[in-house]
């Protein structure tokens, strides 16, 4: 039987180790899609129910398996809708190869249906790495580049093939003038360390402070273990950016939790405090939540070094993979005998966390969404994966959710798209197939796409070991961040036309599409149905309804977003006192701490 480039395409990738491949079918990867078929579906092609989603299901994907992930779309419109999700990998630093279709090569130039500049449209976002293959020989170097870009520099990248060349006879480049090969694949695990003086210089900087923050990023998920023994050789306390939710387990007493506007109080009390601070693998932007500007000294250790050096006034800059670059550094630290600092770093966090707990254990109309997180706490498998959508949720998931175990967790921390709980749920399952994993996700995200998706997981669930995958929706009719957002940034009023969602059950259209669901209006039942819910032995979409005015007010608000939140009370918020008063109570449980 004759190779055809659509056949190549997926031998490429089975020999790169390529088993899934997230996207919708076209005319334009007819060819692809044929190919498939020939190949017995190796790689597996997972069918979305839109192109947006098969990008954020190959982000998810990656970012839980530590491969790459591959998604396909067909030309045009298929390609457009790509967009969203290779954004998301780009911000997030996700290695992440788009496959796209285009018009035939005969018709190019000629206003064709569904033909689009393509490299235009994808230049920005693929920037690293972005070709149209136009000939067979073309292939194995475009392709494998592709891969090994994304790999190495941890961002998407996009590969052009016309649909008349897919379905044309494979030939391999030759040994020619203008013919380029390529070589076998292979993974890519550099070990990078800095010069040896730089590791010193920065252990005479740790060793000189009497007050240790460290913050860690999603870059620092291989080295937990050297985190850790920083953190106790120094006596500091570890704070972790919202991708590094994952790195330590919140079992540990000196883990401050999250930092930022989402973040806690004691990672507020840490940075506001410390002398000293160590940034491991994060890019952090928001500055405002670091030491003051000259209070502490700094050192920054990232595999990156085009984003090293950014976000803080940084003295020793180390340009090395975390795991390697801590090992060097950890025989040089001295231990800090005095542990004042620690164990004020302790009691801060156990105040916090009994200060959650109250809050969370108020009452609210019908349930308060802080007990939705705090009650799964309680029960959550500790291999669990935990994928959290943008919106208020995002903040119960940030301050409320305790990981411990082995327990992984992620969102969209960049770019903070709205929709991709349930797809990064989706991919979490492919890449983790023998673990449970929870979707905690605003109603906005599920009317804007979530609901499609629970077709894909209804469909797929057949091929997961441990078919445990809870979907919680945070049932409030409103779109509440941005409602937040509105009161806490400008003192205006929740404006309800743009804000109010149309009620709908979510649990009764679960069930339509064939999923268990439990619907939960009362705090009393929460502790239960999580408990049914991940007991079920199959996908279950929990409904919660959850009272809007509860305020995502951070631990450190300013004057004067209380003041705005006040003049937007006073200016007429539909609920207005129900919200002061909810408000209140909460901010209240910080005063018995």
């Amino acid at each position: 039987m004759t190779t055809t480039v659509g056949d190549y395409v997926l031998r490429r990738l089975r020999e790169w180790g390529v088993t899934r491949v997230f996207g919708y079918p076209g005319d334009g990867i007819n060819g692809l899609v044929a190919a498939f078929g020939k190949a017995d579906n190796r790689p597996a092609f997972v069918q979305a129910r839109h192109e947006e989603m098969a990008a954020l299901e190959a982000v998810g994907y990656a970012k839980f398996d530590g491969g790459v992930g591959v998604c396909m779309a067909t030309s045009g419109p298929g390609a457009i809708h790509l967009l969203n999700g290779l954004y998301d990998a780009k911000l997030d630093h996700v290695p992440v190869v788009a496959i796209v279709g285009q018009t035939a090569r005969s018709a190019m130039g000629g206003s064709y249906q569904q033909e689009i500049d393509l490299q235009s449209l994808l230049k920005d976002v693929a920037s690293e790495y972005l070709v149209e293959v136009n000939v067979a020989e073309q292939l194995p170097n475009a392709l494998d580049r592709a891969i090994r870009t994304a790999q190495a520099r941890r961002a998407p990248t996009a590969l052009i093939i016309p649909s008349d060349l897919q379905e044309e006879h494979y030939q391999p480049p030759e040994h020619e003038f203008r013919q380029v090969p390529s070589s076998a694949p292979a993974a890519l695990n550099p070990t990078v360390v800095p010069a040896r003086e730089d590791v010193e210089r920065a252990a005479d900087l740790l060793n000189a402070g009497t007050r240790v923050a460290i913050l860690v990023g999603q870059g620092a998920r291989a080295a937990a273990v050297e985190v850790a023994e920083i953190a106790e050789i120094t006596g500091g306390g570890v704070a972790k950016a919202l991708l590094g939710k994952d790195v330590l387990t919140d079992a540990l007493p000196f883990v401050t939790g999250s930092i930022g506007l989402l973040g806690t109080r004691p990672s507020y009390e840490l940075m506001r405090d410390c002398d000293t601070l160590l940034i491991v693998g994060s890019n952090f932007p928001y500055s405002q939540f670091l030491p003051e500007f000259g209070k502490a000294r700094a050192v920054q250790i990232d595999l990156d070094p085009t984003m090293i050096g950014m976000r803080y006034p940084t003295e020793v800059n180390l340009v090395g993979d975390a795991k390697t670059t801590l090992r060097e550094l950890i025989p040089l630290l001295k231990y800090q005998q005095d542990r004042s600092w620690r164990e004020t770093v302790e009691e801060n966090v156990t105040r916090w966390w009994s200060t959650i707990d109250r809050q969370a254990a108020l009452g609210a109309r019908p349930v308060n969404p802080m007990r939705v997180v705090t009650e799964l706490s309680r029960v959550i498998p500790g291999d669990a994966i935990v994928t959290a959508d943008s919106g208020s949720s995002t903040t119960w998931y940030a301050r409320c959710l305790r990981f411990r175990g082995s327990m992984r967790g992620s969102l969209s921390g960049t770019l903070a798209t709205m929709g991709c709980g349930v797809p990064y749920a989706i991919g979490a399952k492919f890449a983790h197939p023998d673990r449970p994993v929870i979707a905690l996700v605003g109603d906005g995200a599920m009317q804007m796409n979530g609901l499609a998706e629970l077709i894909t997981i209804n469909r797929y669930r057949a091929e997961w070991l441990d078919q445990r995958l809870v979907v919680c929706v945070f049932h409030n009719n409103d779109l509440n961040q941005v409602t937040w957002e509105l009161r806490a940034m400008g003192g205006a009023p929740k404006f309800e036309e743009s804000q109010i969602l149309p009620d709908t059950s979510y649990a009764d259209l679960a069930r339509a599409l064939g999923m268990t669901a439990i619907a939960v209006d009362h705090p009393d039942q929460l502790a239960g149905a999580w408990d049914q819910a991940l007991n079920a032995g199959q996908p279950v979409l929990l409904d919660v309804h959850c009272d809007p005015e509860v305020p995502p007010i951070p631990p450190h608000a300013t004057w004067e977003q209380l003041e705005n939140t006040v003049a937007a009370v006073l200016r007429g918020d539909p609920n207005g006192w129900h919200l002061v008063k909810q408000g209140v109570k909460t901010k209240a449980q910080e005063l018995f701490s």
